[in-house]
């Protein structure tokens, strides 16, 4: 069997051009410089376009402030790389975040878009920082919300007084672990009844915090599952090893939305980043990682006011 049908990814049912027709979204496919087809996703909204960098094997329904018509931005972004029907590439190995930053060159190439602001999520933020490094004439602001420039294993743990020299290596370790189990793992999560119960339960869980619509967390959560857990944390075992970007050359606007109980993206060490860029500004939120679902209407302002003044 070839290395590429070892990480084929099966097929999902959504094609190139279909909607969801519960909510303003449409999905495409776009192509990669290294040839891998992307299922690109827009909201199709009237508005400032920005470009979302999301959080690592995630989906549009983690958004729902950014899933209505009327919620004035239009975004265009992609699912990840073997998540979500979006093809595994040929070489498993290019999943780093520079192939993710190509990712996002080939859906602002396609969407004929030369220069809009980012909008990250966890690894997004990662991902947009590198890209407004290596193509700062591509990026106009920097909106980073629950994720840190780089670095981020070394920032998990926080929030549950993990101390930080034993942070990266503990939960890379763990992330090894699942990527070896993740072949006996998948077809138990895969089929987990993920419903309002299972998300009231997530919602008081103490990774994710009360507040959040059930209907909204157990969307992202069933979609989320489809990705096999073994594949999930190859990507992440590679975003481990995505270093601490430079801040220094950054001189586009700049905001970060932290959440004060965020387990995977310390809220410190996001704080300390705005520091370091001149005109930056920090917002800290009482909320966990998930600060989007769990004060969807809170983000969304404050993605509003940054965009305004971009």
């Amino acid at each position: 069997m070839s290395q590429r049908a070892l990480y084929d990814a099966p097929d999902d049912p959504r094609r190139a051009g279909e909607t969801d027709g519960e909510l303003s979204l449409r999905f495409y496919d776009v192509v990669s410089r290294d040839g891998t087809r992307l299922r690109a996703w827009t909201n199709d909204a009237d508005g400032p376009v920005v470009l979302l960098c999301n959080g690592l094997g995630t989906n549009p329904y983690a958004w729902p402030a950014l899933l209505r018509r009327d919620c004035g931005v239009r975004v265009v972004s992609w699912n990840h790389r073997g998540v979500g029907g979006s093809e595994r590439p040929a070489d498993p190995a290019r999943v780093r975040v520079a192939d993710f930053v190509e990712d996002a060159l080939a859906v602002l190439d396609d969407a004929g878009l030369d220069r809009v602001p980012a909008l990250g999520w966890s690894i997004g933020v990662n991902t947009m920082f590198e890209l407004a490094l290596m193509h700062p004439d591509r990026v106009a602001g920097l909106f980073a919300v629950c994720g840190v420039p780089g670095g981020t294993f070394a920032s998990m743990g926080a929030p549950i007084f993990l101390p930080r020299p034993v942070r990266r290596p503990l939960t890379v370790g763990l992330t090894s672990l699942l990527e070896r189990a993740g072949s006996a793992l998948t077809p138990v999560t895969s089929r987990l009844p993920v419903g309002p119960r299972g998300a009231w339960a997530l919602a008081h869980s103490g990774f994710m915090l009360p507040g959040a619509d059930a209907d909204d967390v157990a969307r992202a959560v069933r979609e989320f599952l489809t990705t096999p857990i073994d594949w999930y944390m190859h990507l992440a075992l590679a975003a481990s090893r995505h270093r601490r970007v430079s801040l220094r050359g950054v001189r586009v606007p700049t905001a970060f939305v932290a959440g004060k109980w965020d387990v995977l993206a310390s809220s410190h060490d996001m704080r300390t980043a705005a520091e370091r860029i001149p005109g930056a500004t920090y917002a800290e939120l009482p909320a966990s990682h998930f600060v989007q679902l769990e004060r969807p209407h809170e983000v969304h302002e404050q993605l509003l006011a940054f965009l305004a003044h971009t």
